[in-house]
């Protein structure tokens, strides 16, 4: 597997293991009477996807593997700070995310 798709397969499973919202399109065509189709409806919508711990599960054995021997050695309030941390930054990647999601269609 190349470094990019590599790259591509990690991205994919930490957004499907933190969460993330999408736009789903709907368009619905009609026939005119020169028998094109044309677009009669569209409907956008907002669709959030809720975090997968079995995606998340995946990306702490293959990606982080290595910090389940730090956080052995950790006390209890050392825990409760990481997890604070933890929590912030997974915060500011769903807020990254909403932006690029608001962003317009690159398509």
């Amino acid at each position: 597997m190349s470094e990019l798709d590599e790259k591509k397969l990690k991205d994919a499973l930490i957004k499907k293991a933190v969460g993330y919202d999408a736009k789903e399109e709907v368009k619905e065509f009609v026939v005119d009477e020169e028998g094109r189709e044309v677009l009669s409806k569209k409907k956008v919508t907002k669709k959030h996807y809720s975090p997968d711990l079995s995606a998340l599960k995946l990306v702490l054995d293959r990606y982080y593997s290595d910090l389940t021997a730090e956080f052995e050695n950790m006390t209890e309030a050392e825990l409760l700070q990481e997890k604070a941390r933890l929590l912030q930054l997974l915060e500011e990647e769903r807020k990254s995310a909403n932006r690029k999601m608001q962003a317009p269609d690159q398509m």
